[in-house]
């Protein structure tokens, strides 16, 4: 791409910040924004060793450590396991014997399932024809093991219990976003999802029969489910039929009769975003969303007593589990200026929470954490998002608005290398939950659903006319960005109201809502037409959503970043809009990751990454020039 020339203290500011090659040495004002990250904790059946991710390498690896006792850290391993492409998720079978891992080359969508010894002796691809594996529940015994199937050209996945013994794969359903969630103890049952997205359903499948029951009626946003140690008791994680999700409870009081489900743990005004069962089956962990921020609750499941857990480091909880002594949980965790990292909590005494690794040095008190601000959309919907200001500073700034993707993600308070770095330039970076978002409830989450979406879009509005009046964002110098669907509504914003920016980012958005349904996986469409609109049936309401066919509209500079293996979003949503504004005499940037899918997952990239954008934006919103350190 071409590069926007810009000052010399900018490229001294920029290297400092991301690590480049003339790099101040770390401390000197805010050392790395690249540090390891770690997530994905899995401790081993037996206690002694754990699993997790890391990019410690420069790309998302497997590492196993063993666990110490005493509550110490753990002493890394020299390398990672053995496992192909970048890992997204890793679980251990339940007698110990595999690590099964699903993977994917480049972090594109065409994943794979790979067990492996926990020595590395013998690895194994289960389906390795198909389009696509993915990850779901060991059974009991650990011989058998869930994924889902994408046969190549399929818009439905099929839910396996595969036999790792002999290779042999029992088919327990088919449908969009199959999943095996759990087998019961016994190996007589199986629960399975189904369903497009916001309509998802769990039944309950007699692995002898094949009976199948529904577990709960309506569809949901949040369908997952685990068997009790008794196996008499489904625990369902679930938003079906109300607001919020909440943890229930089935008894199974037959081969396919069930008990009415009741709450065990729910909340009025906060999702319920992470469970987890303790080994023995009393307890329950629970991780809630607070407006954005996690809450850790201990669920006694025998009397119904709730317990507060200690506070992580960061802000965010992104994962969990019991230790197998149930004597601790080991946390992901991640905040504004905390890197993601693992954290061990103590329950048997109220203590802090300790680092399961050791923690890379920093400078994380020189980063900014934000602050939450509401406001109304234009119809009067209650709005609110995230705002990040340089330390210290007044008045009116240059301001980029960020927009999450999905659209049924949540912006959150996490570490955002981007953000700090534009903060250092004196760009304050507003990131708003916008219609759509996840994490306030059913309602909100389906309210940008099909033609509600053009009020979706003018919700980024409202939230420019939010920073102008308050006084918080220069009206000349406010731009645009997003990432995925967040790239979608920067481009749609910026066709729709071009007067309000002075500059754009698009990462990996759909541009064609029509040539988006044509290339992208076909299971990915099969489940998106609840959220988007039918490519046939909707073909009029999604060419007036797209944004190519205002392109002619865009005249703030675009800089659209994408990744060459993204079958998601796939290339073609970025290439079609950077060749029709250079068509019409623009001049857009364009960054193309090679080794890349639908997100950025090396070091290094993400190193240029924060980089370009940087520079794109300042130079086209601050006068970087008279930046002081």
């Amino acid at each position: 791409m071409d590069h926007l020339g810009v000052s010399d203290f900018t490229e001294r500011r920029l290297a400092r910040l991301t690590g480049g090659a003339d790099a101040h040495p770390a401390g000197t004002t805010y050392g790395e924004l690249f540090p390891t990250a770690y997530s994905n904790p899995v401790p081993s059946p037996d206690g002694t060793l754990v699993a997790w991710v890391s990019d410690r390498d420069g790309r998302p690896r497997a590492w196993v450590g063993v666990l110490p006792p005493d509550g110490g850290p753990i002493v890394e391993p020299e390398a990672p396991l053995p496992v192909e492409g970048d890992v997204q998720a890793l679980t251990w079978s339940p007698d110990g014997t595999w690590l099964a891992f699903q993977t994917a080359l480049h972090g594109g969508e065409r994943t794979r399932v790979q067990v492996l010894t926990p020595d590395g002796s013998e690895s194994r691809q289960l389906a390795p024809g198909a389009a696509a594996v993915t990850l779901g529940a060991w059974s009991h015994n650990g011989r058998q093991l869930g994924v889902t199937v994408f046969p190549e050209g399929a818009g439905d996945g099929q839910a396996c219990l595969v036999d790792l013994r002999d290779g042999t794969s029992t088919v327990l359903a088919a449908g969009p976003a199959a999943r095996v969630c759990a087998v019961s103890g016994d190996g007589r049952r199986a629960v399975v999802r189904l369903g497009r997205r916001g309509e998802r359903r769990l039944e309950l499948v007699d692995l002898h029969s094949g009976q199948r029951t529904e577990l709960l009626p309506g569809g949901a946003t949040i369908a997952d489910a685990r068997f009790g140690v008794t196996g008499r008791q489904l625990y369902v994680h679930t938003d079906a039929g109300r607001e919020r999700p909440a943890l229930l409870v089935v008894t199974l009081l037959g081969s396919t009769e069930l008990s009415t489900a009741y709450p065990v743990a729910e909340r009025p005004d906060d999702d319920l975003d992470l469970v987890s069962l303790d080994p023995a089956g009393a307890r329950a962990a629970l991780v809630w969303n607070v407006d954005g921020r996690s809450e850790i609750e201990l669920l006694d499941l025998r009397s119904g007593m709730l317990e507060p857990v200690v506070p992580v480091p960061g802000d965010v909880v992104t994962g969990l589990a019991f230790s197998r002594d149930g004597r601790a949980l080991l946390a992901a965790n991640e905040g504004p200026a905390t890197p993601p990292q693992l954290a061990r909590i103590g329950l048997e005494t109220y203590g802090d929470a300790t680092p399961l690794l050791p923690a890379e040095p920093g400078d994380g008190e020189s980063l900014v954490a934000p602050t939450l601000h509401e406001f109304r959309a234009e119809d009067g919907l209650l709005l609110s998002g995230w705002l990040f200001r340089p330390s210290g500073v007044l008045g009116s700034l240059p301001t980029l608005i960020w927009l999450h993707g999905g659209p049924e993600a949540q912006e959150r308070p996490t570490f955002q290398p981007l953000f700090q770095a534009l903060l250092a330039e004196g760009v304050a970076v507003f990131a708003p939950n916008v219609r759509g978002s996840g994490g306030y409830g059913r309602s909100f989450a389906c309210a940008d659903d099909h033609e509600r979406r053009f009020v979706a879009i003018t919700d980024v509005r409202a939230a420019v006319d939010f920073l102008v009046s308050a006084r918080l964002a220069d009206p000349g110098r406010v731009g645009v960005s997003g990432r995925s669907y967040g790239g979608y509504l920067a481009l749609a914003a910026l066709a729709w109201f071009p007067e309000l920016f002075a500059v754009g980012v698009d990462v990996c958005g759909i541009s064609d809502f029509a040539t988006f349904y044509a290339s992208t996986e076909p299971w990915i469409a099969e489940a998106a037409t609840t959220k988007y609109g039918d490519p046939h049936s909707d073909a009029a309401l999604l060419r007036e959503l797209s944004p190519i066919h205002r392109v002619d509209r865009i005249t703030a500079p675009l800089l659209v970043v994408h990744g060459a293996h993204d079958t998601n979003v796939p290339l073609v949503e970025a290439q079609q809009v950077v060749d029709a504004l250079r068509e019409r005499g623009a001049s857009p940037g364009f960054l193309l990751f090679h080794d890349e899918g639908h997100e950025v997952h090396g070091t290094d990239n993400k190193r240029v990454f924060v980089r370009e954008v940087v520079r794109w934006v300042t130079a086209n919103l601050s006068d970087v020039g008279v930046q002081t350190a």
